[in-house]
């Protein structure tokens, strides 16, 4: 908001620029949707199928009685309303219409309505307000009970899963048995019965386009096109995330996702591009002054130019990068990471705060990975039967949290905000308060590699966040144990790596597009990398754990010797991990710092020193099993931090805590320190702003995009008498780019015997009179080619007034002679401001005729216009290509 018109220093008396003018009662529930028809009604969708309508002329005759009358006004209005339900006794179709009606979109090219829940859609007429049609997600009409059943089954799980999670503060072993057996078996019953494959079929979004057709989107990210008339034409899928909003411009169509993806496709279904417009979900898309906006889940606005994705993005991003330097910022943060196998044990404060308290208040995010927090057969087979049912974490888990907390000072210094938990493996991270605003999108995932992939006795827990805006992973690994396993381990990081999925994908042009997207989007287009592993499109991404790698070619009394000599070069040469990633079957692309602290593997508990390894008779021989390993956003090993490599991190501190002694290993950790490339916004959009004022070949590319089509209206007067059809033509003259068109009512009026149309004073309206039929009332004409929109008068005499949705009396209506005035609105594909032809449409009845008509000698009517008369009416379906045809036609 500019500060035009505030007040110095003064609050605004916000109350005295939006007044209230009229509010109501509509439901007893929540209002779901709204929507205004083409006849200017109100729809409003509610709880259990509901939908009322409140008629255009109740409205309007509420809004015109005075301040005094008000109360009047909103009892009349409130009971004024159409009930729906009346009709679905029509056709059948009274047992169908029973889900929550979470969309309502208007079809103004037919006159049309849709009203749809998840599963199922009704097609309404606008104007008679007849339902028309009931049909499911895939276009067919059944019955609604199978779909109930269906998700009863679905609420059934939810609920179950959200009391078990509440309760998961108490602890896995205080549970009953018998309600995680129920759990799995509501798992499999509703699997059965396809109720996860239906929740991927649910209707997300909905959305009518100027040809006439209808989109909606899945939460499989699957994108459906319908026709006019409800049929299931084309499906496309070019992401795997929740539709969760549509919006539609010209002859685009913008789709947001739940991953915070913006794509944009053409009326045909072609993906044109996509990027990342928001790091969280995307509630709501809007077209306002040449710009589509997307509001995110967190509040978060961004806008792009109509015309993107275009010609004028690649300027942009030319001029912008020019400018790179000024609105860059380097971000320096310091990074603490700890792994420890803790071998089932539990650690004292002591022990904590050597490992992590001692170092913490220099670091401003703390990352943790546990191993072997509890194992055992039993334990092992309830974490799974959890993660079956979507339950993770256990009472010791949380006790090492809290114990970590505790060390950190959490609370006031450090915020935990987000951990994972999978069997024997805990990760969990905490950011200082003080950067706190800075760190967000928090995500968890889990990868179980022992016995057949299936049980997390080993396996990772992965954590992602965004820091000022660069994504960073984090990931706790425990890897096949014994000396001779390497090619088991080295798949153990493979299977981790491919397959660790997060809940919420992140995008692959993230690190270009925070820093470009707020205005200038960086496409994905349609050639992107598809099933590249989540972890590579990571800024930054960190291993840590005991990755049980071992020293080969070693007796345990020579690694003893070395150990205690301090000899660490000649036991690194014998390294397993260092060999398999110089020979690149492991880690690939990753690098770790020099280790200059003794084997971390295997040490007598509580038994202080480099005396402390294993004398027992296995004797194993010290490793260094326990590592942390990294990548940044750079290549090389040497190299400067900007937008193009925005995270760069180098080792300050790499070292094992040889003075705890809880567990058979050694805790390790590792500090950090990171520079990153963030953009300044608002100096960027004040360079942005500059350069769309100043760059000429800019100026020129915007005044042909939205140059509007020139076109020819064949009347701006049109005579219609009783059930009369008359078509009009609208010609687009330019022999390149498409003309769009609209057709809205600008008002009406009643004619009185001989008064004249410029003396009529005009009733406002949102919509077409009932009198009055125009299709298409919307559509594309392409270059050089010609469009025919019937407009047809609809006998509409009676009048009734509905009171509590039921009718109470009716009237007929005047026999005067009634005037619309018809506005055509033509403008090309990226054009805001339209061109406008208006069109005087009368209907005079038969008492009237001699007035209107002049009658020929054989008999034959000469309509005043340019009109086409009924017998020269042509179909609609192929009007892109008429030309022709009308040169045969009969020219008036």
């Amino acid at each position: 908001m500019d500060d035009e018109g505030l007040d110095d220093g003064n609050n605004c008396d916000w109350s005295n620029r939006f007044k209230e003018s009229l509010s109501w009662q509509a439901h007893p529930g929540p209002v779901l949707f709204l929507t205004f028809t083409s006849y200017g009604d109100l729809w409003s969708g509610s709880e259990g199928g509901v939908i009322k309508i409140w008629p255009w002329e109740a409205v309007e005759k509420s809004i015109q009685l005075t301040r005094e009358e008000r109360h009047s006004a909103v009892i009349f209005v409130e009971r004024s309303y159409v009930d729906l339900r009346s009709q679905l006794s029509i056709n059948g179709f009274s047992n169908m219409l029973t889900s929550d009606v979470k969309y309502l979109v208007s079809d103004n090219s037919r006159a049309k309505v849709w009203s749809a829940g998840y599963f199922s859609f009704a097609l309404w007429d606008a104007r008679t307000r007849e339902l028309l049609k009931v049909f499911n997600s895939d276009g067919q009409i059944e019955n609604r009970s199978d779909l109930s059943s269906i998700q009863d089954f679905s609420v059934e799980l939810v609920s179950s899963s959200r009391k078990d999670k509440a309760q998961s503060s108490i602890g896995f072993f205080q549970r009953s048995r018998n309600a995680i057996m129920g759990a799995a078996d509501a798992v499999r019953r509703v699997a059965a019965k396809g109720g996860f494959g239906d929740d991927n079929r649910r209707t997300e979004a909905l959305v009518a386009t100027i040809d006439g057709m209808i989109w909606t989107g899945c939460t499989s990210g699957l994108l459906v096109q319908w026709d006019g008339n409800g049929n299931r034409l084309q499906d496309f899928l070019y992401h795997s995330s929740a539709v969760q909003c549509f919006c539609t411009f010209g002859m685009q169509i913008w789709v947001g996702y739940v991953s915070g993806t913006v794509q944009v496709l053409d009326l045909k279904g072609n993906l044109i591009g996509g990027w990342v417009a928001h790091s969280s979900p995307i509630v709501k898309m809007t077209v306002g002054a040449g710009y589509v906006f997307a509001l995110a889940n967190h509040g978060g606005i961004r806008g792009w130019n109509i015309t993107s994705p275009g010609p004028l993005d690649s300027i942009l991003r030319s001029e912008l990068g020019g400018k790179e330097f000024l609105y860059t910022k380097i971000e320096n943060i310091k990074i603490l990471s700890g792994t420890w196998n803790v071998g089932q044990g539990k650690a004292s404060l002591d022990s904590l705060t050597s490992w992590l308290g001692s170092v913490a208040s220099d670091v401003s995010l703390v990352v943790v990975g546990l191993q072997e927090v509890e194992m055992g057969a039993g334990f092992l087979a309830m974490s799974a039967a959890k993660e079956t049912v979507g339950l993770e974490g256990s009472s010791v888990g949380q006790w090492w949290l809290d114990m970590i907390d505790k060390t950190l000072d959490e609370g006031s210094t450090f915020e935990r905000i987000g951990s994972r938990q999978l069997a024997g493996l805990v990760i969990a991270v905490w950011v200082k308060t003080n950067i706190r605003f800075h760190v967000g999108d928090v995500d968890v995932a889990a990868v179980p590699c022992g016995f057949g992939r299936a049980i997390g006795n080993k396996g990772a827990v992965g954590l992602r966040i965004r820091v000022y805006d660069r994504i960073m992973c984090f990931v706790n690994c425990h890897f096949a144990a014994h000396l001779d396993a390497v090619g088991r381990r080295n798949a153990d990081f493979d299977h981790v790596y491919r397959t660790m999925s997060f809940s919420r994908p992140t995008n692959l042009s993230n690190t270009t597009a925070a820093g470009t997207s707020s205005s200038v989007p960086m496409f994905r287009g349609t050639n992107s990398a598809e099933g590249m592993p989540e972890l590579s499109e990571a800024d930054m991404v960190v291993f840590l754990g005991d990755f049980n790698y071992r020293l080969d070619d070693i007796s345990y009394d020579e690694a003893r010797d070395f150990v205690s000599q301090r000899c660490f070069d000649w036991l690194r040469e014998r390294d397993q991990l260092r060999a398999e990633m110089e020979a690149g079957n492991v880690f690939q692309g990753m690098r770790e710092a020099m280790i200059m602290f003794p084997p971390t593997y295997k040490f007598e508990r509580h038994q202080a020193g480099l005396a402390g390894y294993d004398s027992g008779e296995k004797k194993r021989i010290p490793a260094w099993c326990d590592r942390i390993l990294y990548r940044d956003s750079c290549s090389s090993l040497v190299a400067e931090c900007s937008l193009e490599c925005p995270v760069v991190s180098s080792v300050l501190q790499y070292e094992a805590c040889m003075d705890v002694t809880d567990s058979d290993h050694k805790p390790v950790r590792c500090i950090f320190s990171t520079d990153i490339a963030r953009v300044d916004e608002s100096i960027r959009r004040q360079e942005f702003g500059e350069i769309l004022e100043s760059n000429e070949k800019i100026k020129r590319l915007l005044k042909e995009l939205c140059k509007i089509p020139e076109a020819i209206i064949s009347t701006n007067n049109i005579i219609l008498q009783n059930l009369d059809t008359l078509i009009l033509r609208i010609t687009n003259k330019c022999a390149e780019g498409n003309a769009l068109f609209e057709i809205i009512c600008k008002g009406q009026a009643t004619v009185t015997g001989d008064q004249k149309a410029t003396n009529h004073q005009l009733r406002g309206s949102f919509g077409f009179p009932r009198w009055l039929e125009v299709s298409p009332a919307t559509g594309i004409i392409r270059p050089d080619q010609i469009v025919e929109v019937s407009v047809h008068h609809e006998e509409f005499e009676t009048l009734e007034v509905f009171v509590d949705g039921v009718v109470q009396n009716s009237w007929c209506e005047d026999s005067r002679d009634k005037e619309a005035i018809l506005v055509v609105k033509v403008h090309g594909n990226y054009t805001i401001q339209p061109r406008s032809h208006r069109v005087r449409v009368h209907h005079c009845y038969s008492s009237n005729k001699k007035h209107m008509i002049d009658t020929q000698p054989d008999g034959s009517r000469n309509i005043q216009g340019t009109l086409l008369h009924r017998s020269d009416f042509q179909p609609f379906s192929s009007s892109y290509d008429v030309v022709d045809q009308l040169q045969k036609l009969h020219s008036p």
